[in-house]
């Protein structure tokens, strides 16, 4: 048995077998760089990274490819209200992005294309379809005949006819079928342009992905990734334009797409243009990044995710026991290097578990719980006595790396640490006077402010926790 992946164009899962042996070319659809990102699009890049750590885990070289659309009607809007241009506004979005998908422990893509950089490349694939009949020319735009292209619809699974019913398309009488999409769209006043056969203008949405990924990853992709809201118009679009363009098909062997993150169970999606989003930004300031991660990786990334502050408290606590299990054992009951007696049971099926859980489909809920369990037996086996407990600790931090799982323990400025020592002093001072009451009362103050007291044989040791 091997990795499975549910591609979405067949709708069903399948073996994963890239086209070239040991290599697989991924590309994931990166963020419109008009606003900041939000904990939907980490959702999305936190599966997909969660995705290529997978692959280099089992073996596989991954040449990994996301983009940044930096020319949008969107970035066009919001650029000339901040008084920016679009370049410096793309700027700004694309530092925060970079910031933020580094505190969640997102894997850097090997390549980051923006699509301004991409306009000749273009125009090149644009021309060529127009030379073939699969595009036509109105006005300066240039607009990509769907009706040209039998295959399309095949991954949405929906006729022309029925995309047109239940597509909200802008009625432009010049355009010959209302689902016929902008390779090309002509510049309008105080615009950015770039010259082109048919006049001053910027490039569609759609192509820019299509130029990208044959510059970096060649004419046909073994996993295309994105949300399940991509799947039409914009990988529909994708795939027609890049077939028609190359001649070869399919352009992507597996289309993976995530569930949507809703802000709430009465809406579908949450989105920057609704303004119903909580940031990265807010997230990581409330939410260790690890918790973050635990919180989306609970969920199958094909589901759909409610976000739950409820739910991230509860990852937060699990978070928790992960690391205890890491925790070194306390030298007065366990002593790794003076009983080196064999490690707990149970390691060689938690490996077993959790590879057969990320082999059907990503399987992270299961994977998850495979973590637990060896956490639980780790745990054990430092209760009942001497016990080699590292090589266990070991396979537990190589499992949780593979889901980008950090298990740091939170950094402490040192004016709060020295506050605290202070404080455990002064309990163990009214414990040895026996004045229990007061000392409970400095555990509870600890408590409230996040930190956790266990005491032990002649000593007490503290820890942060949830707050």
């Amino acid at each position: 048995m091997g990795l499975v992946l549910y591609n979405t164009r067949t709708r069903r899962k399948e073996d994963f077998a890239p086209q070239r042996a040991g290599q697989v070319r991924l590309y994931v659809c990166g963020p419109n760089l008009y606003g900041p990102c939000h904990v939907g699009h980490a959702m999305s890049y936190i599966v997909f990274d969660v995705l290529r750590r997978y692959l280099d885990y089992r073996g596989y070289q991954v040449r990994h490819v996301q983009n940044f659309t930096d020319i949008e009607d969107r970035i066009i809007e919001t650029a000339r209200a901040q008084g920016l241009s679009t370049d410096e506004l793309a700027r700004v979005y694309m530092d925060r992005f970079f910031r933020e998908m580094d505190a969640l422990n997102v894997l850097r893509a090997h390549h980051y294309p923006r699509a301004t950089q991409f306009i000749p490349p273009m125009l090149q694939i644009i021309q060529k379809l127009i030379a073939t009949g699969h595009a036509y020319q109105v006005d300066g735009d240039v607009y990509f005949r769907v009706t040209r292209f039998p295959r399309y619809g095949q991954l949405s699974g929906r006729s022309l006819g029925e995309m047109k019913a239940g597509a909200r398309v802008e009625i432009d009488p010049r355009k010959e079928h209302p689902l016929d999409f902008a390779l090309w769209k002509a510049a309008k006043p105080g615009e950015p342009s770039w010259e082109s056969p048919w006049g001053p203008g910027r490039p569609g949405w759609h192509i820019e992905c299509t130029a990208m990924s044959l510059q970096h990853l060649g004419e046909q992709l073994d996993i295309h990734g994105g949300g399940q809201d991509l799947i039409f118009p914009h990988h529909e679009n994708e795939i027609a334009q890049s077939e028609a363009y190359t001649g070869q098909a399919p352009f992507v062997k597996y289309w993976v797409h995530n569930g949507l993150l809703r802000p709430s169970e009465d809406q579908e999606k949450m989105t920057r243009h609704l303004s119903n989003f909580v940031s990265c930004q807010q997230a990581l300031e409330r939410y260790e990044p690890d918790a973050i991660r635990l919180w989306v990786l609970t969920s199958h990334y094909r589901n759909p995710l409610t976000w739950s502050e409820e739910g991230i408290r509860a990852a937060q606590q699990g978070l928790e026991r992960l690391r205890a299990a890491t925790r070194p054992a306390v030298p007065a009951r366990v002593s790794v290097a003076s009983d080196p007696t064999s490690p707990p049971g149970g390691m060689t099926e938690a490996r077993e578990a959790f590879i057969q859980a990320m082999d059907d489909d990503l399987n992270t809920p299961q994977a998850v719980a495979s973590l637990f369990e060896l956490a639980k037996a780790i745990n054990q086996a430092r209760d009942e006595g001497p016990a080699n407990i590292a090589p266990a600790q070991g396979l537990l931090r190589e499992l949780a790396g593979v889901l980008g799982l950090r298990l740091e323990e939170p950094t402490v400025d040192e004016a709060f640490r020295r506050e605290i020592e202070a404080l455990i002093a002064q309990r163990a001072g009214l414990r040895s006077e026996r004045k229990w009451a007061e000392a409970d009362r400095i555990r509870t103050q600890l408590n409230e402010r996040g930190v956790i007291l266990e005491d032990g044989p002649g000593d007490t040791t503290w820890r942060l926790g949830p707050a």
